[in-house]
């Protein structure tokens, strides 16, 4: 009897998991519709932001969730396998980016898929948004030096990737490149 207590969930695991199912089901079912969860996110940004105007404080806050959204960006524009990367193993099977224009075509690899991109996007808003309903995070600042800072920041982290991108010649967008073609396939040839 004393076994059957223990093998059995308790009322908050049951809870949670049954919570996480729907989540999970939730972000299933939104993952195609990929212009209506960034419409989701913007629009909760544009709430943070009009959240920040209007208390005028919590700049710190806003400063930590744009460097957290710079950070994600940065990550998203990124290959999975960098090229700047020097590996020692010789192996065929490492995802690469194609050199030659006779090289076979593979397809961009980011080390932050969209999807996860955007979650988490969505997480940091939403931890941003539930601090600026307590006092002890808005800590005075003086903004505009981080706006200023956030800029340089940006400035300097974008040309840098930017470089990169120059560099070991990648394109991290699909729009406005040429697209593989395979061979014609006109039907069976007939030999007689």
């Amino acid at each position: 009897m004393d076994e059957d207590i223990r093998d059995q969930p308790s009322a908050v695991s049951v809870f949670c998991n049954s919570l996480s199912i729907k989540y999970q089901y939730y972000l299933d079912r939104l993952t195609p519709y990929t212009s209506i969860r960034w419409g989701i996110a913007i629009g909760l940004i544009f709430f943070f932001m009009w959240r920040v105007f209007e208390t005028q404080g919590f700049y710190i806050v806003c400063y930590a969730l744009f460097i957290y959204y710079l950070n994600l960006f940065l990550a998203f524009l990124t290959p999975k396998i960098d090229p700047a990367l020097n590996f020692d193993s010789e192996d065929e099977d490492l995802p690469s980016l194609p050199s030659k224009a006779n090289e076979e075509f593979r397809p961009f690899m980011r080390r932050l898929p969209e999807f996860k991109f955007w979650h988490a996007t969505m997480k940091a808003t939403l931890v941003a948004i539930f601090c600026t309903f307590f006092e002890v995070f808005d800590v005075p600042v003086f903004w505009p030096i981080l706006v200023m800072y956030f800029f340089v920041l940006t400035f300097l982290t974008m040309k840098r990737q930017i470089m990169h991108m120059i560099r070991y010649r990648y394109i991290p967008f699909t729009t406005g490149k040429p697209k593989p073609r395979g061979r014609e396939d006109n039907g069976p040839v007939v030999h007689g």
